[in-house]
This record gives C-alpha cells, structure tokens and sequence, in this order.
C-alpha cells in the first residue's frame, strides 16, 4: 500500500488494479498481511453503508485475532480498535458520535478564519526575511494542528509536540506506537487541566457532554478530532501549494480570478484526496463484492483517491468536475463531521500565503518532490519554494491560541 502512496502516478496503479481485479483488488498492508483495496464508488458505498455486513470494529479482523498481526505492528495506531467513535458500529456509533457533532457545530468559523490567519501570519513572519521556506515543514504541517490546538485550549508548544507525535502515528511504521502513546499522554494531561479548570473550548464541552459517560471516552473523542483534523488537513493544504507551484495552468486561474479558492479545493480533492486509503472496514459474513470472494473477518481499505478515478464519477476523457461529488470525505454514517472547518483552515491558509508570498517558486524540479511513508495518506515531504522577500508580520507575544468557539 505504501508503494502506491509513493508513486509519482498512483491513479495509473489504480487503473491497473481495475484492469486486472475489477473494483476491488487484493494488497498487501505489511508483509504477510493481506486486505483488499475497494476502489469502486458502488462498492464503497455498499461497505460504508451496510452496517450489519461490514464493521469498523477491529476486533473482527481474523489476521490479527489469528496472530498473523504482530502486537508490534505499525499499522495497529491506525487499525487496532480503540474504544471510541470510529471503532463503534450502529447504535454505539451514534452515541458517541454525537458529541463530535455537537462540539463541531459549537466552532464560530468567523473566529477560526480569524485565528487561522493569525496563525499564517505568525508562521509567515518567521521566514518572511529569508526568500525561502519549505511550504510543508514551515507552514501547511503546523497551521491545521495549531488551529486544532487552539479549539482544545492548547498552547502553541503542545500544538507542535503533538504534531511530531501524529507523523509518527500515521506512519506506520516502527515508531507509530510510541507516537501513539505520546499523542494520547498530551491530551491526557490537557483533560486533567480542563477538570481542574474549565473554559470555554471543547475539550471542556466533550467533558461536559451527557453521552460520554467517562474519562477515557473523553480522550478518545479528542483523539479522533485532533488526529482527524489534522493530518487529513495538511494533506489539503500541501496538495494545493503543490498544485499552485507547479501547475502553470492551475496557479494562473486561481490567481487571475476564473478559478475560485474554494473550486481550486475542490479540484485538488478530486484528484489528492488528503486520507488517500481509509483504514478499515471488517466483513461480518461471507459475500461477493465486486467480483471477489470477500471472506468473514477480510479486511478491506476504503480507496478514496481511486474512487475518485472511478468512470462512474469522472467518465474516461472528461476532467474530473469542480464540485462536490468526490469521495474525499468517504460516505455513509462514518462520513466525516468537519468538511466545513476543514475547508475553513484550508482556504485560509492557502489564501494567506497566496498573498503574502509573491513569486513562489519551487527550488527542485517537482519529479524529486517525496511523499511522506504512510499506506494512508500521501503527503507531500517538503515543498521547498524560493519567493519575494516580504516584510515582517508584527502579531500578539503570547504563545496562547484564542478560544475559538460559540463567545469567541
């Protein structure tokens, strides 16, 4: 799975899945470890939808009950079952997915634009002098996260450790356990604070929330959207640098006005969706699916930037429309909750540093640009650019981020 995240063309792999399995091929996730891709929108859907035929509780999985799955094993931080939102089936599902609807509905997206920008700013200001930066490193890894930070009362340093825990996390590699652990042990000890002192930020309103009915639900809750939130959103906003600084065509109509930020988004969607494979749904009973013999206990990963090539979707020689029809955000109940506050840190940051960073120019050809290991995303490693010395962004000395929520 990794090899397709690393290719410069994974569409051209997905097209030759198709052409040898149909919509839905078998893979390999580590050695040994067998899942099958689904990269049909049809067959996605039947997986994301039919609840009683297909769980997301790993606890189904046959290969790690039978041992073929290493306790060791670097996919576990992604696809082991924990006991929270995304792991629960049905009516579980429901309960506990409803406090992240409810503290996402709480976010005031006037006062995020306006902590997103400050954020930009900040970092901005601290390359600005140089000429130089590296978009991924300097910018599009720490906006999502330090915007993520400031919904949860974090500081701007908890926002950074936390986002070298979460590379190491989505990894999946030897590492991913002990960035798990580093991850979980932050919020861990942001919700004691909270339950001595409580504000107006949401991890005060999971704690608060009458379906959570203990702590560790609570810190599972922050877990998924912080994680979520993060990762998946500098995936976007790299993905649209990338494009912008590489893509004549696409640069000239998004700054010469024909074509619209939130289009330019939406065309990157299609095309780079930021979780490129979603782990993972676990067949509850024997049954055919596209073709192939999907076994009781089968693993099987959402393929949703091969969806997105689907010619049920994009039909051959047509280019993919700028709407909203991809797959990017998966589909059925476990569809993702912040489309809208994803988009609103995207669009802030990519509008930011459209005009704050004149000229940008990248300073490798873009066939050496590499691709972050992971079999679940595919994100760009750095983005090196050259631009116009700007001048300094003078912003607030605190290192607090702004609550951002309903009285911000």
């Amino acid at each position: 799975m990794t090899n397709i995240t690393q290719s410069s063309d994974p569409h051209r792999i997905y097209d030759q899945l198709r052409l040898q399995y149909g919509p839905v091929a078998p893979v390999e996730l580590e050695p040994g470890v067998r899942a099958w891709l689904v990269m049909g929108v049809e067959q996605l859907r039947v997986i994301t939808e039919r609840e009683a035929f297909f769980s997301r509780d790993a606890r189904n999985w046959r290969d790690l009950n039978d041992g073929i799955v290493s306790p060791d094993s670097g996919l576990l931080p992604m696809m082991g079952y924990r006991p929270n939102v995304i792991g629960a089936d049905q009516q579980e599902h429901r309960r506990l997915r409803q406090p992240l609807d409810d503290g996402i509905g709480r976010i005031n997206h006037r006062a995020l634009r306006r902590q997103v920008q400050y954020i930009c700013r900040e970092l901005i200001g601290t390359f600005s002098q140089q000429g130089y930066a590296d978009l991924v490193a300097n910018y599009a890894a720490y906006v999502p996260m330090l915007a993520v930070a400031s919904l949860f009362g974090l500081d701007m340093s908890q926002g950074h450790e936390l986002r070298a825990a979460l590379i190491a996390l989505f990894s999946s590699q030897t590492d991913s356990q002990v960035g798990n652990r580093s991850f979980e042990q932050i919020l861990f000890d942001t919700l004691r604070e909270r339950q001595k002192n409580p504000t107006d930020d949401l991890t005060t309103a999971l704690m608060n929330h009458p379906n959570l009915q203990d702590d560790p639900e609570v810190l599972q809750s922050m877990v998924v959207m912080i994680s979520a939130g993060n990762e998946t959103t500098t995936c976007w906003i790299a993905h649209t640098l990338y494009r912008m600084i590489t893509d004549t065509s696409f640069d000239d109509r998004l700054r010469g006005g024909r074509l619209g930020v939130d289009d330019a988004l939406d065309e990157v969607l299609w095309r780079e969706p930021p979780m490129t494979h979603m782990p993972a749904r676990y067949a509850l009973r024997d049954i055919d699916l596209g073709g192939q013999p999907i076994r009781h206990g089968d693993v099987l990963i959402l393929g949703l930037s091969a969806a997105n090539s689907d010619h049920t979707l994009a039909p051959p020689g047509r280019k993919q429309p700028n709407n909203r029809a991809h797959m990017a955000y998966s589909a059925g109940p476990h569809m993702c909750p912040a489309q809208d506050t994803a988009r609103v840190i995207t669009r802030t940051a990519v509008d930011t540093a459209l005009h704050l960073l004149p000229g940008l120019r990248l300073t490798i050809s873009p066939d050496e640009v590499t691709w972050n290991p992971s079999p679940w995303t595919r994100c760009p490693a750095q983005l090196p650019v050259s631009f116009a010395v700007v001048p300094h962004f003078s912003s607030p000395a605190s290192d607090r981020l702004r609550p951002v929520g309903d009285h911000a």
